[in-house]
């Protein structure tokens, strides 16, 4: 018998009664939690299909379905807005049945500051609305930074901090310019147009269009033959080869005009991987797999919503995209039309059956098949290490979401705490936490310390409560958190980490005995990465907010001294010690600063010197 909710009748109902119009839908669980997102430009027989009596859904489908309790729905006026606003629904609610996207912290860009008289290269994180050119995202920030330096070296373009033309003619030469990696436009050798003409090349290379650089550099090296002025055709000569090295690295899978991308969908109970090569001149270029845990779907249209997601961040679209799977006729009408689009040309859809093209797609398939299977073993690996977890603090579950807690001081006044989460084993860096400690005053209270943060996370909660916590310290501190939880009314596993005499890892502790994790070497290193992390994290959020009260301490506490007015004061004279050294009359000759404010601020820093 089909595992339905027991609210169903209320959503055959509800979902009968939905319009034939395109919108997007949002399901909810018993909590009022939004679980899925979708779209269709018929919402009243898209959303029926999910309750149907007789419907086939698949398992990861099946188990969605079964946890709805209600839905909403939003109108739109085409399925282009709804594709839109369904990728707005998924960034805001994060639904547990969307297959999401990776952190744009993750997914860098190669940045080219068009706007500037001399345009530098970068690697960031985001795109702006600025007058730059971006290209990517790159795969990994590795990949970005290497191609990234390959060109700085090739066409010897700066990497130091001087702005241009600001700063040409002053000062010397870096040591760059003696490696041969950059030509000193810092001493005027470059002139505004060669370095432009240089940019035109770069952007040409990114844009997958070696032909073109090709050309335009063989044109300049000959012409600098002509003239010549062989050392310069040699630079010419050099950076062709240097470039067709790169480009050769790539693997080779069509003609030289060949551009588009290849997508593939490798699925199984354990998870699915989207696997996408891209490539520019027939050749494969970079290339990017996600991998999913078996209880995000995987269906046409949540394909779809992270292609279109992910599209939106792409610099350059090609006018052909292969795919070795169908989306569903809706789905493919509306992505091709938001590629078109996003291009600003029309973009075609393939889903070839035989031929070169196949085998393509079959190849892009092939690897995203062996992702899955390195994603699937490496979760087979997290899952046994918390099983061991799990079973030697003997837990009646394994713990999915752990908690790490640690406190750091100079003292009470920039008393900190700070919070680690892992889901499964990874780190989730997005959830961390930091507690400036409020409750304790005069000797510092680790105790006291512990539980206000720990208090707050709870009283504060707006996700997932924790499967597990884990303190950065011992029995007095489990004790204290214990009761906490007890007077709170929450039944959360908490255990200690104990560390040895040389302030290493050494086995968790309840409140009254140790438990020794040195035998279980997955289980000891995964404790281990997970307490020197939230030490790590505690004691750099302690150090900044300690830095930032020293800071303010010394000049913003002085009666009529405001950061504007520090600032200038630093500005003027480099440094605090500095300030503290000044006469009243230098002080007032400050921007900004009266007489009866360096009268104040000299009174600060002498007060205790004549009594």
């Amino acid at each position: 018998m089909r595992n339905f909710s027991p609210n169903i009748e209320h959503l055959r109902e509800k979902a009968a009664a939905l319009p034939a119009t395109p919108g997007v839908y949002l399901m909810r669980d018993k909590n009022g939690k939004v679980i899925y997102v979708g779209k269709s430009k018929a919402l009243r027989q898209r959303v029926s299909q999910y309750f149907h009596e007789h419907a086939s859904h698949d398992i990861k489908t099946a188990k969605m379905v079964a946890s709805v309790w209600d839905f909403d729905y939003m109108l739109t006026d085409n399925h282009m807005e709804a594709l839109t606003l369904e990728n707005q629904l998924i960034k805001l609610h994060k639904p547990k049945y969307n297959i999401k996207l990776k952190d744009d912290k993750n997914y860098p860009y190669i940045k080219i500051t068009l706007s500037e008289e001399y345009p530098r290269i970068q690697i960031v994180r985001r795109r702006a609305a600025d007058d730059a050119k971006y290209f990517g995202p790159y795969s990994s920030y590795g990949a970005a930074f290497e191609l990234a330096d390959t060109l700085q070296k090739t066409f010897r373009i700066p990497t130091c901090k001087r702005v241009f033309p600001r700063d040409i003619g002053k000062g010397r030469p870096c040591l760059n310019y003696q490696l041969g990696r950059c030509d000193a436009v810092c001493m005027g050798k470059v002139s505004p147009e060669e370095y432009r003409k240089r940019f035109s090349d770069i952007m040409a290379f990114l844009r997958g269009s070696f032909d073109e650089v090709k050309k335009s550099l063989t044109k300049q090296m000959e012409n600098a033959a002509e003239e010549l002025r062989f050392e310069a055709a040699a630079v010419y000569r050099d950076r062709i080869a240097t470039l067709e090295r790169v480009w050769q690295k790539q693997k080779v899978v069509g003609a030289p005009d060949v551009e588009q991308d290849v997508i593939a969908l490798y699925t199984s109970e354990l998870c699915s991987c989207i696997t996408i090569f891209y490539i520019r001149n027939g050749s494969v270029v970079d290339s990017d797999s996600f991998c999913f845990p078996p209880d995000q779907l995987c269906d046409g249209d949540t394909i779809t919503a992270f292609l279109s997601d992910l599209y939106q961040k792409r610099e350059y679209i090609p006018r052909e995209i292969l795919f070795g799977f169908r989306l569903g006729e809706e789905n493919e009408s509306v992505f091709a039309e938001f590629c078109s689009e996003r291009a600003g040309y029309k973009v075609r859809l393939r889903f070839p059956e035989r031929g070169d093209a196949r085998a393509l797609c079959d190849m892009v398939y092939d690897n995203a098949k062996q992702r899955a299977e390195a994603y699937i073993a490496e979760a087979e690996r997290d899952n046994r290490t918390l099983v061991k977890l799990a079973s030697l603090l003997g837990l009646e579950v394994v713990p999915e979401r752990i908690e790490a807690f640690d406190i750091s001081n100079y003292g009470s006044e920039s008393m900190t705490a700070g919070m680690v989460v892992t889901e499964g084993v990874k780190f989730k860096k997005s959830e961390y936490r930091t507690y400036k400690i409020q409750s304790v005053t005069g000797a510092p209270d680790d105790y006291a310390a512990m539980a206000e943060a720990v208090r707050r996370r709870l009283e504060h909660n707006t996700g997932e409560l924790p499967d597990l916590i884990l303190l950065d310290g011992g029995k007095g501190h489990v004790s204290t958190i214990k009761g906490l939880l007890a007077e709170l009314g929450y039944d959360i596993p908490v255990f200690g980490m104990v560390k040895d005499e040389y302030h290493k890892t050494r086995a968790l502790t309840t409140e009254s005995e140790e438990i020794s994790i040195a035998r279980e070497h997955a289980v000891f290193t995964f404790i281990y990465k997970l307490q020197e992390e939230v030490h790590r994290y505690t004691v750099t959020r302690m150090k900044q907010s300690k830095s930032r009260l020293l800071k303010r301490s010394s000049l913003e506490d002085i009666p009529g001294i405001g950061p504007a007015k520090a600032k200038a004061l630093i500005t003027a004279f480099g440094s605090i010690a500095a300030v503290r050294a000044a006469d009243v009359e230098s002080l007032a000759k400050v921007k900004l600063i009266s007489q009866a404010d360096a009268e104040r601020i000299y009174s600060h820093f002498h007060k205790n010197e004549n009594g």
